[in-house]
């Protein structure tokens, strides 16, 4: 499966599509606040295009867009409309088998869905109900997940993309069609999650104890951040915090990281963001 055809076979079964970049430009194409095209190193994920706006449904456009090569289709998480209004909903697991293994553990069972495989692990979609304030967070499996969640304001790459270890992501079974996410899946990601792992300096900072000056604000700014805006608030705050330490100060990378978790960003994600930062202001990342 090309690019090409993965975007086709994506929006003939309703999956808005936008280009994302592939590895095999010379450089990277993706755009996005703090991402240097330069340096990339994770090649053939980010978007081209401001993607909550520019995916598309056309097939004239996609097939502008894709027949020239060079693109990896990805997908609009939040522009996905299922059955009855419901809402997309992609468990992305970082290895074979480890969202059955979440399931198996809590005696449940994994429904047949969708499935795309990756170059390490597999994409599952769900469709999920529209009401559910849902996100990158993974609530209640928080540390028990080896992977990633994402709904809303959200995006994943598509099959028939080509990932920078030469893999490409390839349909499981083209026929097999997204079904209703598990009761049991919707309850843990609803769930606020135990972040007793993750209770560190915020926790001090909260209380008042020796932190560099503004750091519980900058905290606070990521724990109040809306779904939507987590990623540019941490993003934000990230930078205030490394001038901080280009400055001599001292640093609260940790304190943002947990913040970020807590507000609904994934532990990964968070990490990416806070390093383009660091690494943008010239701070040590």
């Amino acid at each position: 499966m090309t690019p090409l055809d993965g975007a086709q076979w994506l929006i003939r079964h309703g999956f808005p599509v936008f280009p994302a970049d592939h590895p095999a430009t010379r450089r990277c194409t993706g755009i996005g606040r703090g991402h240097d095209s330069a340096t990339c190193d994770k090649r053939g994920k980010h978007p081209t295009v401001a993607f909550t706006r520019a995916h598309t449904l056309d097939e004239r456009k996609v097939h502008e867009t894709f027949s020239r090569g060079l693109r990896n289709p990805a997908v609009a998480v939040g522009a996905c409309s299922g059955p009855g209004g419901t809402q997309l909903l992609v468990i992305d697991s970082d290895r074979p088998g480890a969202i059955e293994d979440v399931a198996g553990a809590g005696g449940e069972s994994w429904p047949a869905t969708m499935r795309v495989w990756t170059a390490k692990g597999h994409h599952d979609y769900l469709w999920a109900p529209l009401h559910l304030r849902l996100g990158n967070g993974l609530g209640a499996l928080e540390g028990k997940f080896d992977g990633d969640v994402r709904a809303g304001n959200a995006y994943v790459i598509g099959p028939g993309s080509l990932h920078a270890s030469g893999v490409v992501y390839e349909l499981d079974d083209p026929e097999r069609p997204p079904v209703h996410a598990p009761a049991w899946l919707l309850d843990a990601l609803v769930t606020r999650p135990n972040f007793a792992a993750h209770r560190t300096r915020w926790q001090r900072a909260a209380r008042g104890d020796a932190q560099p000056r503004g750091a519980r604000g900058l905290v606070a700014f990521v724990l109040d951040s809306p779904q939507g805006a987590r990623n540019n608030r941490l993003f934000w705050a990230a930078c205030r915090a490394a001038e901080t330490v280009r400055d001599g100060g001292a640093d609260i990378r940790d304190d943002l990281l947990s913040a970020a978790i807590r507000a609904g960003l994934s532990e990964r994600e968070a990490t990416t963001t806070i390093h383009s930062a660091y690494s943008r202001t010239g701070a040590t990342a």
